[in-house]
């Protein structure tokens, strides 16, 4: 399922402001030039600006004066409509662009012109005094003579003077071909592998006898050899290719690689400690996304930033929220919680899913025969909290909770007890903006169903590992969950609106069986409840098949109970079944790995990937890992292993999708502040910072431009424009950490 809809656009706003047109004069055009006038040697129609730039011819330039401090990259604008596309031709889009001063960043698009302003290619350079050329070619997804082509250069701090020429839309170009860089064409994971583990690489050639493999060391010696095995078309990628298994070699060491066919594998390490500090920063990354606080720059050096959303200009804050415009007459203080992904949004649903696996981390560490909590303990993720005797995950997660419990209506209100479905801005902002420094009115969405079943069931499951450390923390959470509970049996089908999607992803769940299952069995295995126990028994979704292909994620929560029966200490009656379905859905996975030459337990129908694909198969690999702590069955504990080389480089692409993991690795992350390739002075992502991965939908412009007609895993691009395969989330990050934890306790 989607994580939002995607309307980043919301060029609303900009055909809503005024429109000044600039001094006419001739227009020129050629057969296939759809801009006209791009070069601006004597006049500067039929180009608009919207009200607050004025604009003007500058040595045969355009040049206009930018005002600062607009919250939008549409509050200011010049454009040309009028434009025409045809479905399907290639378009090369270049113009020239300066700024001064310079480090403003322009956003350069060509969309349709009226309802619903659908973007079809985007790009945001950062502009500089001298000026750059740019050239781009993409494929248009539509026939219209409504097209425009704009250059939005508000939202900036400061008044700035933005300088345009030579632009051009040219038409019935030869399609550019995007050929990624994918490096050695022996494709291994680049992190590590356990000596005592399997070891797993995937070869990328049209050979179709047995290839000899040589092992070596950082010193170049041969250490291990053998023999491929051919596994011919791989069609989630479309490669020929043969799999090694060097698994028989158990010795530690660094600087390995892997010589075959002629080529040479990045580097590795065969090491039993290389996944604790994986699952350290994979859990540090929902400090810097917290909202509501400063992020302390001598806890995260590089990460240091102001608070964000809090009541000081230019935020208009989250302590005094009211709804949308008809929803309720109330305000609430919801300050707090991480940031959902990569904008400054935050939502009750995906911040359940998100809650649960982080928590779900450490209760398995509590419980699994390999679990070891004192990892996860106090002081563990160097945090403010560190030092208070309580495990840092479950302070970090705390600061996810309490804003949950704040998203819930009051008593007295209408709907109390339920839980608004999510806060963020009335708009969508641009690319960069530090949560601290956007100016947007933030508003509360109606509440929904599956957001109430989602703070019943996270809150339930808090009360129970609270307790230890905070009592009377524990107690509201558990009534909180049992008042969320009651008015989701209540309300039982309200639904997000598909349409609620300006501004923030809508996380739109038409379906909340599977939500009223995971929620009843998170109070049963708190309380041990018969009310609880008999719902879970008569839910549909309790015998039910839960662990298909994709599986499960934010809409698909079934398995977030069904896991946790199966594994948390209760009473419950067949449990033994329960027990026994986990096991069937992790040999199905593991039927999966086997087949697939890049070993990954991943087969989507006709191979379309989904959006957040890396983060499905690692959950995945977290119901294989499940079957292991339930059987010991060394089956399950080395699938679980090789389900990771894939998201360390043993992929089509050859990437590390893990900021700071691996020789090549993911770094341009969409993020409105971990947006280095935008502005010098922003970072990049954190290490351990998981990207969505391959999306064969590819739904943003850029990756459109890019990627179209690609296959499966060759669906993704590391940049930041690409908001559809490379987007950052918590729940991402939450699934990366369950299993990164997993991995470290089997060294």
């Amino acid at each position: 399922m989607k994580r939002r809809r995607t309307s980043l656009l919301a060029l609303t706003a900009l055909l809503a402001a005024a429109l000044t047109a600039l001094p006419g004069g001739p227009a020129q055009a050629d057969e296939v030039e759809q801009v006209k006038n791009g070069s601006f040697d004597t006049t500067t129609a039929p180009w608009w600006t919207t009200g607050n730039v004025t604009a003007g011819l500058t040595d045969g330039r355009l040049c206009a004066d930018i005002p600062g401090g607009t919250t939008n990259r549409w509050d200011a604008a010049v454009g040309q409509n009028d434009i025409t596309l045809v479905k399907g031709e290639s378009y090369r889009f270049t113009f020239s662009a300066s700024g001064t001063p310079q480090g403003n960043v322009l956003r350069a698009i060509v969309g349709l012109s009226v309802d619903p302003y659908d973007t079809y290619f985007e790009v945001s350079p950062q502009l500089n005094i001298s000026g750059d050329s740019y050239t781009y070619t993409f494929t248009s997804p539509v026939d219209t003579t409504q097209a425009q082509v704009g250059f939005q250069v508000g939202g900036n701090a400061n008044p700035f003077t933005f300088c345009m020429d030579d632009v051009s839309l040219l038409g019935g170009v030869p399609p550019e071909v995007y050929e990624p860089d994918t490096g050695p064409r022996v494709r291994v994971n680049q992190v590590a592998y356990l000596p005592a583990g399997p070891k797993n690489a995937t070869l990328v050639t049209d050979a179709t006898a047995k290839l000899p493999w040589r092992l070596k060391s950082a010193s170049g010696a041969v250490v291990a050899h053998g023999r491929t095995t051919p596994r011919g078309l791989d069609a989630s990628s479309g490669q020929k290719v043969h799999t090694v298994d060097f698994g028989a070699y158990r010795k530690r060491g660094t600087g390995f690689t892997l010589v075959v066919d002629g080529e040479t594998s990045r580097p590795f390490d065969i090491d039993p400690r290389a996944y604790e500090r994986l699952r350290l920063d994979s859990l540090k990354f929902f400090y810097t996304q917290r909202s509501g606080t400063p992020i302390s720059d001598e806890l995260r050096p590089g990460y240091g930033r102001a608070a964000g959303h809090v009541d000081v200009a230019p935020n208009q804050g989250d302590g005094d929220v009211p709804c949308q415009p008809g929803v309720c007459d109330y305000r609430l203080d919801v300050t707090g919680g991480w940031y959902d992904a990569g904008d400054h949004g935050k939502y009750v649903v995906n911040g359940g899913i998100s809650t649960w696996e982080v928590l779900s981390t450490y209760e398995r560490a509590l419980h699994a025969r390999t679990g070891k909590a004192g990892r996860l303990g106090d002081g563990s993720l160097d945090i403010p909290e560190s030092g208070n005797k309580v495990p840092d995950l479950l302070d970090e997660v705390r600061w996810e909770l309490d804003f949950m419990l704040r998203m819930q209506v009051p008593k007295g209100r209408p709907l109390a007890g339920m839980a608004h479905h999510k806060i963020h801005d009335e708009q969508w902002t641009g690319l960069p903006m530090m949560p601290a420094a956007d100016p947007q009115k933030r508003e509360l969405h109606p509440p929904s169903t599956a957001a109430t079943l989602n703070l019943a069931a996270t809150a339930a499951q808090a009360a129970r590992l609270y307790r230890p450390y905070d009592r009377a923390f524990a107690a509201k959470a558990l009534a909180a969950a049992r008042t969320a509970w009651a008015a989701a049996v209540e309300h039982p089908a309200r639904y997000a609106s598909e349409s609620d999607g300006v501004g923030g992803g809508t996380y739109a769940d038409g379906n909340v069986t599977d939500e009223f299952y995971w929620a009843a069995a998170q109070l049963y295995l708190t309380t041990g409840e018969n009310a609880f126990q008999e719902y879970v028994l008569d839910s549909p979704v309790h015998t039910a098949d839960i662990f298909g292909p994709i599986g499960f994620d934010w809409g698909r929560t079934a398995a977030a109970g069904r896991l946790d029966l199966a594994t948390v200490p209760n009473k419950l009656p067949g449990r033994d079944k329960v027990r026994k379905s986990v096991i069937e859905g992790a040999d199905r996975y593991l039927a999966a790995l086997k087949d697939e030459p890049y070993g990954m337990p991943y087969t989507p129908e006709n191979n379309v990937y989904d959006w957040g694909s890396n983060h499905q198969i690692l959950n995945n690999a977290v119901v294989v890992a499940t079957a292991y702590d339930i059987t010991g069955a060394s089956k399950y504990r080395e699938g679980a292993l090789q389900s990771m080389d894939y998201l360390f480089g043993r992929n089509a692409l050859n990437i590390s999708y893990v900021t700071g993991y691996g020789e090549v690795a993911a770094r341009n992350q969409h993020s409105r502040w971990y947006a280095h390739q935008l502005d010098p002075d922003q970072p990049n992502p954190p290490a351990g910072t998981l990207a969505g991965g391959p999306n064969s939908s590819i739904q943003d412009p850029y990756a459109q431009s890019k990627l179209q007609g690609c296959v499966g895993q060759f669906c993704y691009i590391d940049d930041i424009q690409s908001w559809s395969t490379n987007e950052l989330t918590i729940n991402w990050n939450a699934a990366l950490a369950r299993m990164a934890s997993f991995v470290a306790d089997q060294a």
